[in-house]
């Protein structure tokens, strides 16, 4: 999946929805779920939230179409999710003492419609912090959800899209998901 060419991350053919006020409610409520979970760093249950095929993407400029052209600041399936969490976790990772704690705001969440596929593309800014004993790392962006309905309701994240404000600046090490 991580070489994986033919996994589509463009939002550029996206047909527009109309969701009821509930179902719009619904999604809104997913993505701040999301962003909940990684602020109170609940990794088991953020990775539940993935589909087995879900791609986490922060590409590096501006321009970038997709994750096999150019170099990625990050660019994960769920084999190296799982690996971060688990080092995320291990009390020896010194570079996690003391634990890194994050907040963000997450605002302007709209609903683009869905893609080819039929995934439901989001589209929401975001503004976070994190803190870890020292300097503050704050973070300004927009996010891109594609998101997979399931039967008998809910959603699981197909693809998460980190479209940094500096994606092309000089970053010290990304700790953990933004």
């Amino acid at each position: 999946m991580l070489f994986d060419i033919d996994f589509d991350v463009s939002v550029d053919q996206v047909t527009p929805v109309t969701l009821s006020l509930e179902a719009i409610r619904e999604v809104e409520q997913f993505i701040y779920h999301e962003a909940r979970l990684l602020d109170e760093r609940r990794w088991q249950a953020w990775l539940d939230l993935w589909t087995e095929e879900g791609m986490y993407w922060i590409p590096h400029s501006y321009d970038q179409q997709s994750p096999y052209e150019h170099i990625s600041l990050c660019w994960e399936n769920k084999l190296l999710r799982e690996l971060r969490i688990r080092r995320l976790e291990n009390h020896r990772n010194w570079s996690q003492q003391p634990i890194t704690q994050s907040c963000r705001v997450l605002g302007n969440v709209m609903i683009d419609g869905t893609d080819p596929e039929g995934y439901l593309v989001v589209r929401s800014s975001f503004h976070s912090m994190e803190w870890r004993g020292k300097d503050p790392v704050y973070r300004v962006g927009s996010l891109i959800h594609k998101l997979q309905a399931q039967e008998g309701g809910g959603w699981k994240l197909r693809m998460k899209q980190v479209n940094l404000v500096d994606r092309d600046a000089v970053h010290g090490a990304i700790q953990v998901y933004i």
